[in-house]
């Protein structure tokens, strides 16, 4: 049988083991409220966290925006810059419908009963009498000009083909009207100079009338331009 001093050595190494584990378990777990305490600080640290990153992000987004912005502007601006400088050249190149103060010619074959052996080519409108009206426009400063609807460009043609006219090879026939956009007066003026292209028209007979509307309107071109032989230098 044991003696009583080993079951006395016993019940003190457990008592000594009991005592170094409940101090452990304290040491290591804490009570209820010190584990709440140190949850709540976590909490407020990771909250804290949050908001900061949060706030960051908001800032940049906002950073993002405005750098978005003013590229979108930009392009705005220069889409508008490129369409204005096309419109510019389509413009000059006679491509637009264009209006404004001018003034509208109308001229119709003359009406006089021909005596016998009279030539009648003297009486009727040809080529050469619209060339003439054109060309004293363009110098009394015309913007835009048309005859008949057809729009008059640089590259315009008007020439009698047999008994008919052809103004950008479409054919027209009289009364011609040509409208012509610019000062009024002055194209007015400029058509009626003594010894001009009216008064020699208006000898033989040719029915001529001059009005200055408030606004008149020239079409633009319809047709294709083709150069066949002509093409662009290329700078440097």
């Amino acid at each position: 049988m044991k003696s009583r001093s080993g079951y006395l050595t016993i019940a003190l190494v457990s008592l000594v083991l009991g005592l170094m584990l409940a101090v452990q378990f304290k040491v290591t777990q804490g009570s209820p409220a010190d584990f709440g305490t140190r949850r709540t600080q976590d909490v407020v640290s990771e909250l804290k966290q949050v908001t900061e990153e949060r706030d960051n992000l908001k800032i940049e987004l906002e950073e993002l925006r405005i750098s978005l912005n003013k590229a979108i502007a930009g392009q705005q601006e220069g889409y508008e810059a490129l369409v204005e400088e096309l419109n510019k050249a389509r413009q000059s190149a006679g491509l637009l419908e264009m209006k404004g103060p001018g003034i509208i010619l109308t001229l119709n074959d003359s009406n006089k009963v021909l005596q016998p052996g009279e030539d009648p080519n003297l009486y009727l409108i040809h080529d050469e009498d619209l060339l003439m009206v054109v060309n004293e426009l363009k110098a009394a400063g015309a913007e835009a000009i048309s005859v008949n609807g057809q729009r008059v460009l640089a590259t315009t043609e008007i020439r009698c083909a047999g008994p008919i006219i052809q103004v950008n090879g479409n054919r027209i026939a009289p009364p011609f009207v040509v409208t012509a956009i610019g000062d009024p007066n002055s194209l007015e003026s400029s058509l009626n100079l003594k010894g001009g292209v009216l008064e020699s028209l208006q000898f033989w007979g040719i029915q001529t009338s001059i009005e200055k509307p408030k606004e008149v309107i020239v079409p633009g071109y319809s047709g294709t331009i083709k150069f066949k032989y002509a093409s662009p230098v290329k700078e440097g």
